[in-house]
């Protein structure tokens, strides 16, 4: 008698039509133990209003989110046309405590180039710090073709020392020579070692 050798073809997954933003949620949440269909919920949100703030809230509300989901809403947060992008939303990911989080920030923000401009310049003359250090890493790895003047601006007047040093190590890379008074200066208003230490560094890089 002939043995028939049975090939087992790979079952396809069917998912469901979701026709709103509350069925992708409620899907998404529904299949905790299924990353296939979580990540279908996840694509599906950002054609429905209110979508792509959803995605970021799913990024901060969500503590123990797997790094792998987090990863992949942050790539399709990264995906999104810039020009609808929910980019005031995804700047409060630049605020939690989660560094992992913190990054998918800056990182989601640098792929809407120029569009974020306005915002970054909102944190930079905002009142918290951190925020200013974080626009500053946003700005410098972003490079428009401002971020060299923002970047002087922000220096004339900064009296935290960790943001003026955070602005100094980009100006060493894109920094130009008529940028050296400035550093002078920054220099003698804060009269400390470690300025001296990175001001001179940012200059010989700046001079080649």
């Amino acid at each position: 008698m002939a043995l028939v050798k049975i090939h087992n073809l790979p079952r396809i997954e069917e998912f469901p039509d979701l026709e709103t933003l509350e069925e992708a949620l409620e899907y998404y949440l529904d299949q905790k133990d299924n990353f296939d269909a979580q990540r279908y919920a996840v694509d599906q949100m950002p054609q429905f209003e209110g979508g792509g703030e959803k995605l970021v809230e799913l990024l901060i509300d969500s503590p123990y989110i797997h790094k792998d989901m987090a990863s992949y809403i942050a790539s399709v947060l990264s995906s999104i046309d810039p020009k609808s992008a929910p980019i005031e939303s995804v700047m409060d990911l630049l605020k939690v405590r989660n560094a992992y989080i913190r990054n998918f920030g800056i990182t989601i923000l640098q792929s809407y180039g120029d569009a974020i401009k306005y915002y970054i310049v909102k944190f930079l003359i905002g009142n918290d710090r951190d925020l200013r250090i974080f626009a500053i890493n946003v700005l410098g790895d972003v490079t428009f073709a401002e971020s060299r003047e923002m970047l002087c601006e922000l220096l004339e007047h900064e009296n935290d020392i960790n943001v003026a040093m955070t602005a100094v190590d980009y100006m060493s890379e894109i920094g130009e020579i008529g940028d050296i008074p400035l550093l002078e200066n920054v220099k003698s208003r804060f009269n400390d070692p470690y300025v001296e230490f990175a001001v001179d560094n940012a200059i010989r890089s700046i001079r080649g």
